[in-house]
């Protein structure tokens, strides 16, 4: 049952770096002064951008000491995640979805991180000149787990008010 979970995490982690690889293939990386973009809708474009930091780019500047620090705490992060997949009940059926996500975008950045020094985003929306941090498909996956894990977090704590 648990294999099923990590499976997940496994098509999470290809799908994010097909999808990285085939968009660094497509368009040039963005720089200051020029950016091809492929618009798909008024609020929503494709771009290549290289992330050095953390989430919303938090420790981007920080001169590089920070690919060691980030790589060694997905790595953490990864293996905990892991652990705490292969200890889940059977009945935890929500729970294990929402670590198999997250397992599965975490390791999709630390790959990149690990190999190449950065984190490939290219998923960007936009309202104007209003743009929300660019993301990609491991951000995705563990956003969409965040969210499950919250939900199970309600759904626990109902259980428990119940009894």
């Amino acid at each position: 049952m648990v294999w099923y979970f990590f499976g997940i995490s496994a098509v999470f982690l290809v799908l994010d770096q097909v999808t990285k690889n085939y968009m660094a293939a497509l368009l040039p990386l963005c720089v200051p002064g020029y950016c091809q973009s492929i618009e798909i809708l008024p609020f929503f474009k494709l771009t290549v951008l290289h992330n050095t930091g953390a989430a919303f780019s938090f420790l981007a500047d920080a001169g590089g000491w920070q690919r060691g620090f980030l790589v060694a705490v997905s790595l953490v992060v990864s293996l905990f995640i892991g652990g705490w997949l292969f200890r889940i009940h059977r009945e935890q059926r929500l729970l294990a979805y929402a670590l198999a996500f997250i397992l599965g975008g975490a390791l999709g950045n630390l790959v990149d991180r690990a190999l190449q020094g950065y984190v490939v985003d290219f998923l960007v929306f936009h309202y104007e000149v209003y743009y929300f941090p660019a993301f990609n498909i491991a951000d995705t996956a563990i956003s969409l787990g965040a969210g499950l894990l919250i939900i199970d977090m309600f759904k626990q704590g109902k259980k428990e008010a119940n009894k």
